[in-house]
């Protein structure tokens, strides 16, 4: 039996040390990474993202995602657990209220070398040598592009009118709700979309959960793609070389452009990823993780998520 848990390390900078936060956990005397198991109707990511916040009080959105652990927990479980690298901002750190409990007895900072000395498992410890890589390597500050594709629409024979107002099912409607919680762990800051109906009530609770201003682009739209798709891959390439914090909301047919574009940018393996999303299934997404340390952008990551990979 496999269960299958997330977590994070989470990481600062004070000067040019790198700083991670590891907790005590009472039960099993121990100095680890927060963790823990994936709660049912949730996905890896959004259980990383509550995990955090439970054992340390720290609000945080996921970066790089890392290496998987398993181990053994007995003769017949084995445990599989999902990481990510997460940025601590000031701001989350200022408001952070941990509090001691019967789980976690105390949440402390340290450097990398002090955290090597302190932490109980060789598996975190190559979690940690992992994120020191990644900083070396000017790969591990980075943002979030993620293409979306709309949830579950009216299908196209059951609906008379504009093509652009066609509208999402009850269970499109669902998905655009479930999708506030599992984009708000990424947390992109921009909102990009085809202004056709299917697409802005995709996006449209996410944005209006966070404040969020919408920015419609014509070019992102079926029709958009098809008179002009020149235009929609130059949407694609102005967003990658913003490398800001951003999640675009598109369609099937549009899709092809806009990772034709992007895994113009990637190294084979990542580009393969990348291509793959064409065909995303409604509500589905990827993740670039873009960093800026350098002249120009790199893509260091991608990654796919669903609703329907909840446990």
């Amino acid at each position: 039996m496999e269960i299958f848990a997330a977590g994070a390390v989470c990481w600062r900078e004070v000067g040019k040390d790198l700083l991670v936060a590891i907790i005590h956990r009472g039960r099993y005397q121990d100095w680890t990474f927060p963790k823990g198991k994936v709660d049912s109707g949730e996905t890896l990511a959004e259980a990383a993202v509550r995990e955090v916040k439970e054992e340390t009080g720290l609000k945080v959105k996921l970066g790089v995602p890392l290496s998987t652990v398993s181990y053994p927990l007995d003769k017949s479980k084995t445990k599989t657990v999902h990481y990510w690298a997460t940025k601590v901002s000031d701001k989350a750190l200022a408001s952070s209220k941990f509090k001691p409990d019967e789980e976690v007895s105390e949440v402390i900072w340290l450097k990398a070398d002090q955290a090597f000395a302190k932490l109980s498992y060789q598996h975190d410890r190559d979690l940690l040598q992992e994120v020191l890589d990644l900083r070396h390597n000017g790969m591990l500050k980075t943002k979030p592009l993620i293409i979306i594709r709309h949830a579950h629409a009216t299908p196209r024979a059951d609906y008379v009118g504009e093509d652009g107002k066609r509208p999402l099912l009850p269970e499109g409607k669902k998905q655009a709700k479930e999708l506030i919680r599992l984009l708000s762990a990424y947390g992109p800051k921009r909102v990009f979309t085809s202004p056709w109906k299917r697409c802005k009530d995709t996006i449209t609770p996410y944005a209006k959960a966070h404040r969020y201003k919408i920015i419609d682009r014509g070019e992102l739209s079926e029709m958009g793609n098809a008179k002009g798709p020149a235009r929609t891959a130059k949407v694609a390439k102005k967003l990658f070389a913003d490398a800001r914090s951003s999640v675009l909301c598109t369609h099937r047919p549009t899709l092809p452009t806009i990772t034709q574009v992007l895994a113009s940018y990637a190294e084979p393996k990542l580009a393969k990823l990348i291509l793959e999303a064409k065909a995303l299934k409604p509500g589905d997404f990827i993740v670039l993780h873009l960093t800026t340390v350098g002249k120009k952008p790199r893509l260091v990551a991608v990654e796919q998520q669903s609703l329907e990979e909840r446990l």
